[in-house]
């Protein structure tokens, strides 16, 4: 049966969002099924950790039972494309994938780079994007390629996240980890653009003004990898700089997407946001109209983590916001179509059969 325009814009604004949810197995009761098949939801998010309940368990216990997880994610999608698994697996301090699971342990950016070799670092990587493969995840949101400008940076230089205060050595050790990720067929994801490395404030907490601490340098690891075909996705920062827009931060700004990363760097592929949940933008900016001013600005995939407060029903109420911006003209039809198309390639370079292979 051929589906109404109304049932195709839902199915399509469902592939603009990325999901966290609860539960270390699901079934078809479960709203992220539910979602999967019903909604469009076309990625996911996992994480070790409930963030409105402080539980040290969310979707992961041991790498069999996150296995069984995502393979039933995966064919609660049916006949749709294979979602995205995404999950923040960096090393060091932000491992979602932990020991105390049952995972390796994996050294942090700022480690694998005082070795001094990209090619160390790429070999050390294997190790990490092998895990993933294991697990059936498909999508590391990873490297950070935010230069240490600051090393009391709370979130980036505080946390050893950062390769290096060099651009180039950032680059260089980026380029090694994506390479590591992709010669087992997993996506990785460049963050956070334009530059987070130089903040004096966690965007995590609330708002987040660089204007006077960002430079251009910090565009470099991004300016390299892109030119070297090295960037499946990029990550938006939730930060202000009112060098290129004095109203809204990166996330929300035209001046940076479709600016700084569209016209300037060239890169035509997924812009993802940064968590909506995060205080710099769920303190400053209602609901609707976050998701307007950056699906506006040229995010193509919105992360709704569920990690800050948690709703069960945030696709279906995303989705119904979109179909609904749509309708009132304060989103435009065709910046739903080429999100979708972006997020839809995205999908089509998953290599299920080396998944499977290699798990």
């Amino acid at each position: 049966m051929t589906q109404s325009p109304l049932q195709d814009l839902r199915r399509r604004a469902g592939l603009l969002v990325m999901r966290g949810f609860r539960g270390c197995s699901v079934d078809g009761d479960d709203a992220v099924v539910t979602d999967l098949r019903e909604c469009g939801l076309g990625s996911v998010v996992l994480f070790d950790t409930d963030g409105p309940t402080g539980s040290s368990e969310r979707n992961v216990q041991s790498p069999q039972q996150l296995r069984s997880l995502t393979d039933s994610l995966r064919a609660a999608s049916g006949d749709g494309p294979t979602p995205l698994i995404a999950i923040d697996q960096e090393g060091g301090l932000v491992a979602r994938l932990k020991q105390r699971h049952g995972f390796p342990g994996v050294a942090s950016a700022r480690e694998l780079a005082e070795r001094g070799d990209p090619d160390i670092t790429e070999a050390a990587v294997g190790a990490l994007a092998q895990t993933l493969v294991a697990a059936g995840i498909n999508l590391n949101l990873a490297p950070v390629v935010d230069v240490d400008v600051r090393g009391d940076n709370p979130i980036i230089g505080g946390k050893g996240r950062s390769f290096s205060a060099d651009p180039e050595d950032v680059a260089a050790h980026a380029g090694a980890f994506i390479r590591a990720h992709r010669d087992r067929g997993v996506l990785t994801c460049l963050k956070h653009f334009p530059g987070h490395g130089s903040s004096r404030d966690d965007s995590h907490a609330g708002f987040t003004d660089v204007t006077k601490t960002w430079s251009r340098d910090e565009l470099i690891p991004f300016r390299r990898l892109l030119e070297e075909g090295l960037a499946d996705a990029v990550m938006t920062a939730h930060v202000f700089n009112a060098a290129f827009d004095d109203t809204y931060p990166a996330t929300l700004s035209p001046a940076a997407i479709g600016g700084l990363l569209r016209d300037e760097l060239g890169f035509d592929g997924v812009v993802i946001s940064d968590d909506m949940g995060m205080g710099a933008i769920s303190k400053n900016y209602g609901f609707e109209e976050a998701v307007a001013r950056s699906l506006g600005a040229g995010v193509d995939l919105l992360i709704l983590a569920n990690q800050t407060t948690y709703e069960d029903d945030i696709t279906e109420r995303t989705v119904d916001l979109i179909v609904d911006l749509v309708a009132a003209g304060r989103l435009q039809e065709r910046r739903v179509d080429e999100a979708a198309e972006r997020v839809l390639r995205l999908h089509s370079r998953i290599s299920e059969e080396r998944l499977y292979l290699n798990g």
